[in-house]
């Protein structure tokens, strides 16, 4: 096996974490838009919400797990479904975005929620995420 190889399925992993990642999130984004309806969505980020709000009680969920569990191929998970699949899912790029319009059509208080509940959901569910594998290993 060349040196290359290793580097070549690293780099597969994430694409095809990544892609289905990405598609995770699409699919999420229509399922809040149908379950919420248009106008609340338009109103308000709540698909990026709740895939960057799942996204990080996941990735506590797989570093807990990884640490704890120490499979014997944990860098090879790692790179699937922590830097692929979850980095695929959520989106600090859409967060952003979504920020700046709000910010932009004077919403500065709707926007301070915003920040608040992304950053509080996100580390809260990171954190619940490490505890449940803490609590069940």
């Amino acid at each position: 096996m060349s040196n290359a190889t290793p580097q070549l399925y690293a780099s597969l992993s994430v694409a095809l974490g990544g892609g289905i990642g990405a598609l995770a999130r699409y699919q999420m984004g229509r399922f809040v838009t149908s379950w919420l309806g248009a106008p609340a969505v338009s109103a308000f980020p709540f698909a990026t919400l709740a895939v960057n709000t799942i996204g990080s009680l996941l990735m506590g969920l797989l570093a807990g797990w990884l640490v704890r569990g120490n499979p014997e191929n944990a860098d090879q998970l790692r790179l699937l479904l922590g830097v692929g699949l979850l980095g695929g899912f959520t989106t600090f790029s859409a967060f952003s975005l979504e920020m700046a319009y709000m910010m932009q059509r004077g919403q500065l208080g709707l926007a301070a929620i915003y920040l608040m509940l992304s950053i509080g959901l996100g580390v809260s569910g990171f954190f619940f995420g490490i505890t449940m594998t803490r609590l069940f290993s």
